[in-house]
């Protein structure tokens, strides 16, 4: 099957690129978005992803604002042709590679439209291999490139209109492939004793003249076997970004430090020290203080229906609207959240989103079970 990628000199093994090297069921191809108001006034997100091997393309629009989640969700059955990033209303543009991309949500059902535009203000940065295996297979293998920007544009919703200022609404673009769990659960083989506890916390923060990212997995005993820290040049306008990649940009290798003062009752910060430190002696401190949360599974996370690469027919959409304050902070599908914040480290300010997911026990973070908040 060719597609038109196969006019690029891309190829990494003699098949056309529309075929996937991998057998594995749970391969998958992600673009992932925020963006959010500077004061925390609202959040929203954006997905779209194909999963080769399950032969679906799926998508989801969420916004919070005024305490409320208001969220997209479309699937189809995935198009031979791999740069065709349409749902039905749904379509993600590609304007330019590591440059502008589009996100228009025609008038539908749901009452959910949009025209909002990613402007890159950094270089990408890619992020270390993350793998993890339990005691048979490979759960996780994938690679994540980020790169900071802003937005523009409109979002309508409820009978109301958001507008997108460029200057107030920063964000990011999380480009990730490879293999996570994705589709229905696979129910054949011998049990597996176990499940693996997971904690990872992501904080990709905008300063005046630089963006920072600190990212780090641990497992139940607080054993940090994945972490991420780069720091990108921030620029004034897309001309100005000098490539795919930047000379300037400077990643650091250390264990992260973190006290996480958690809301009692839920797995979520109040507040937050986060400490990056590099293996050369550098090190920087962060304080955070969260204004808004977003809940992941309005981008498909945990979703109990609308789960990342389930099957729904040929072409399916729905919408959906909840009160925060009305959910149970610890039912499996609200524990993802994103957090936007208000950090500081000495003299400078900056606005970012902290990502919590915490998944089972925890000595570090204080949690005994699967499911219990914080004391």
């Amino acid at each position: 099957m060719l597609s038109k990628f196969d006019d690029y000199p891309i190829h990494q093994t003699a098949e056309p690129v529309f075929h996937t090297a991998s057998s594995d069921r749970f391969v998958y191809d992600r673009y992932w978005y925020n963006g959010h108001a500077k004061d925390g006034s609202f959040y929203f997100g954006i997905t779209v992803c194909r999963y080769p091997n399950l032969g679906i393309l799926d998508c989801s629009f969420s916004l919070t604002i005024d305490d409320h989640h208001y969220a997209f969700h479309g699937s189809r059955r995935a198009p031979d042709e791999p740069t065709d990033l349409s749902v039905g209303p749904y379509e993600l543009q590609i304007l330019e590679p590591m440059g502008r991309h589009r996100l228009a949500i025609a008038p539908n059902e749901t009452g959910i439209e949009c025209d909002v535009v990613f402007l890159p203000r950094t270089s990408c940065i890619e992020e270390g291999r993350q793998t993890l295996r339990n005691e048979r297979h490979v759960v996780m293998d994938a690679t994540r490139l980020d790169q900071f920007g802003c937005w523009t544009g409109w979002i309508r919703f409820d009978g109301r209109e958001l507008q997108i200022d460029g200057q107030g609404t920063l964000g990011l673009k999380d480009r990730s492939w490879g293999i996570r769990p994705v589709g229905d659960t696979y129910a054949g083989g011998a049990p597996i004793a176990d499940f693996q506890a997971v904690h990872f916390c992501w904080l990709p923060i905008h300063w005046d003249n630089e963006c920072s990212l600190a990212g780090w997995f641990e497992d139940d005993s607080g054993h940090q076997w994945h972490t991420d820290q780069a720091f990108l040049p921030l620029y004034a306008d897309i001309d100005s970004i000098p490539g795919t990649e930047d000379a300037a940009a400077r990643v650091w290798h250390g264990k992260i430090g973190h006290e996480i003062e958690m809301i009692s009752g839920t797995r979520r910060a109040s507040s937050a020290f986060i400490t990056m430190n590099d293996r050369s002696g550098g090190q920087m401190e962060i304080h955070l203080e969260p204004l808004l949360v977003h809940r992941m599974k309005g981008l498909g996370y945990q979703h109990p229906v609308w789960g990342h690469g389930k099957w729904h027919g040929e072409l399916a959409i729905a919408g959906e609207s909840c009160k925060d304050s009305e959910l149970d902070p610890l039912a499996l599908e609200n524990l993802h959240i994103q957090q936007v914040v208000r950090a500081t480290c000495e003299d400078r300010v900056g606005h970012g989103v902290l990502e919590q997911m915490h998944m089972g026990p925890s000595t570090s973070f204080g949690f005994a079970d699967w499911f219990d908040g914080a004391k």
